[in-house]
C-alpha cells in the first residue's frame, strides 16, 4: 500500500485491493515526548469531519487519526465492474493497512456506533495492534427492527440509499424524532451537507456488509482494556445491553452517560472525553 495527497490536500492509504482511503491525522503533541496514538471510527453515514471537536483536547497529548470507512466521506468504494470482498476480513485488513501505512503499531481505538463493531472484532482478532478499545453506543449487530427502519419503504437499507442518495436517507432518518442531536436550527443543513458529501452507491455498499456484521462470536475473546460508552436514552442502543457487553468482555468498563439521544459523542461530548481520558490515562 502507498500513501497519497490529491491536490486538494487530502491524504489517502491506497490498499492492494485498489481502494482508497480518506484519513486525517492531527498532533500537537510535545515533539520530545514519546506519544501514544488514537484511531478514531465514526459510525454509519457520518465520516471524519464529525469528529471536529474532539481534536483540539486530543490532539493536544495524543496523535489522532481519523479514517473515512469504505464508501464514507471521501474514501472509495468498489464500482460494479470491480471485484471486491466486502467482508469483515478485507475491511479489517483496510484498517490493519492503514496503520502499517502510517507507521504506528499501537492505537487507541474509538468507534462510535457501528465503528465500534469493527473495533470489538477488530480487538479480537488483532490484540497485539491494541493498546485499548473504547466503543460509544455500539450494538454488538443491528437487529432486524433497525434494518427494517432504514429501508423506508424500500426493499432493503441498501436499496434505499441507492435510490434515496446519501442525503434523501440522511433527511429520511432525520425526521424521525430524537435523531437529530442538535437543536440549533443552524445544524442540520451543516449534517446534511457533510453527508452528502458520501455517495448513495457507497454507502448501500456498506449498509450491505453492516447488515449482516455480528460481534458477538467475539466478544469473550477480547482482551485488551476496554471502556463502553453508554448512552441513556439512545432508540438504537439499551443500557441493558450495555451492561450484559459488559460481563461479557473480560474486564470491561461501563460508563453511562446521561443525555438524550444515540449521538452522544456530540450531545455530551465533554463527558464522553472525560470518560475517554480518564479511562486511557489508568491503563
Amino acid at each position: 500500500m502507498t500513501l497519497e495527497t490529491d491536490v486538494n490536500g487530502r491524504t489517502y492509504v491506497v490498499h492492494q485491493n485498489g481502494q482508497r482511503t480518506h484519513y486525517v491525522r492531527n498532533s500537537f503533541t510535545d515533539p520530545w515526548k514519546p506519544s501514544s496514538t488514537i484511531l478514531i471510527q465514526h459510525g454509519f453515514g457520518r465520516h471524519s469531519e464529525f469528529w471536529y471537536h474532539w481534536i483540539p483536547l486530543l490532539s493536544r497529548n495524543f496523535h489522532v487519526i481519523r479514517r473515512d470507512l469504505r464508501g464514507h466521506g471521501f474514501s472509495s468504494y468498489p464500482q460494479e465492474d470491480t471485484t471486491y470482498d466486502y467482508s469483515i476480513e478485507t475491511i479489517l485488513d483496510e484498517v490493519i493497512e492503514t496503520l502499517d501505512a502510517l507507521g504506528v503499531e499501537k492505537v487507541h481505538f474509538l468507534g462510535e456506533s457501528t465503528g465500534g463493531i469493527l473495533g470489538e472484532i477488530l480487538a479480537a482478532r488483532y490484540p497485539e495492534r491494541l493498546l485499548s478499545l473504547t466503543v460509544c453506543s455500539t450494538p454488538t449487530h443491528l437487529p432486524q427492527a433497525a434494518l427494517d427502519l432504514f429501508a423506508f419503504g424500500r426493499k432493503d437499507w441498501p436499496s434505499a440509499c441507492r435510490e434515496l442518495g446519501s442525503r434523501g436517507w440522511a433527511e429520511a432518518l432525520s425526521r424521525i424524532p430524537g435523531t437529530i442531536p442538535i437543536d440549533d436550527p443552524a445544524y442540520l443543513p451543516w449534517y446534511l451537507d457533510q453527508i452528502s458529501i458520501s455517495s448513495g452507491q457507497g454507502l448501500a455498499g456498506y449498509a450491505k456488509f453492516l447488515s449482516t456484521l455480528d460481534a458477538r462470536p467475539y466478544l469473550q475473546d477480547i482482551r485488551v482494556p476496554t471502556l463502553i460508552l453508554a448512552p441513556s436514552q439512545s432508540a438504537a442502543v439499551r443500557v441493558e445491553d450495555m451492561m450484559q457487553l459488559k460481563e461479557t468482555i473480560p474486564n470491561a468498563r461501563l460508563e453511562v452517560v446521561q443525555g438524550p439521544g444515540h449521538e452522544i459523542y456530540v450531545t455530551q461530548a465533554e463527558k464522553c472525553q472525560q470518560a475517554f481520558l480518564k479511562f486511557v490515562a489508568e491503563i
